[in-house]
C-alpha cells in the first residue's frame, strides 16, 4: 500500500497534480475538498462539518488501508505552526505504516501572484464548489498564509520519502512525472 500525502498551501496545485498522478499510476487520488464538499451544503463551515469531514476521512483512511488497493493520494493544507495538524499527519502515516503500508510526502509551494491566478481556474472552480465566490476564497487564502505557515522550513521534514517541489512555473503533469519517477510508483 501505497499513500502519497499532497499538501500546500491554498491554490498551489494538490488537486490538480493529484489528478494528473492518478491518470499515470494505480493510484487513487482522495483530495480534502471531497469531504468538504459532501457536507458543506448543510452545516456549512462550522465544527460540526469539520468533525464530520475527519471522520470521513478517518473512515475511509482505515478502510484503503485495509485493502488490497495498490494506495491513495491524500491532499491537506497543512499549518506547519499547529500542533493539530502535526497530530492528524501522524495518525494517517501510522494507520497507513501500520498495515505495512510506505507513506510518500509531496509539499508544493508556489508564488501567491500564481496561486491567485489558480484560485480563479475554471477547473478549480468546477471541482470546488465552496470557492466559486472568488472575493471570499481570495481573502481566505490570503489571510491564511498570514496566520499560519503553509510550508515548511529547510531540514523540518525529516521523512526518508518527502519531496519539496515549487511548482509555479510546471504543469501539473510535469511535477506528476516528477513524484512518479521520484517513487517510484507505478
Amino acid at each position: 500500500m501505497k499513500f502519497v500525502l499532497l499538501f500546500g498551501p491554498q491554490a498551489v496545485g494538490k488537486m490538480t497534480i493529484g489528478q494528473e498522478l492518478e491518470k499515470i499510476t494505480e493510484l487513487k487520488l482522495f483530495h480534502n475538498h471531497m469531504t468538504i464538499e459532501l457536507v458543506y451544503p448543510y452545516f456549512g463551515f462550522s465544527a460540526e462539518s469539520w468533525r464530520l469531514s475527519d471522520l470521513f476521512r478517518q473512515e475511509i483512511f482505515k478502510a484503503v488501508a485495509e485493502s488490497d488497493l495498490y494506495g491513495l493520494i491524500f491532499t491537506y493544507v497543512w499549518a506547519f505552526d499547529q500542533q493539530g495538524d502535526w497530530d492528524f499527519v501522524q495518525k494517517v502515516c501510522d494507520m497507513f505504516e501500520s498495515k505495512g503500508g510506505t507513506v510518500y510526502f509531496v509539499e508544493l509551494e508556489a508564488d501567491i501572484e500564481e496561486r491567485l491566478k489558480r484560485n480563479k481556474s475554471p477547473h478549480r472552480l468546477e471541482q470546488k464548489p465552496t470557492k466559486r465566490n472568488i472575493e471570499q476564497s481570495e481573502h481566505h487564502l490570503k489571510t491564511t498564509m498570514q496566520k499560519y505557515r503553509l510550508n515548511s522550513t529547510e531540514g523540518e521534514i525529516t521523512r526518508e520519502n518527502y519531496i519539496k517541489i515549487n511548482n509555479t512555473n510546471l504543469k501539473a503533469e510535469e511535477v506528476a512525472k516528477i513524484i512518479k519517477e521520484k517513487f517510484q510508483l507505478y
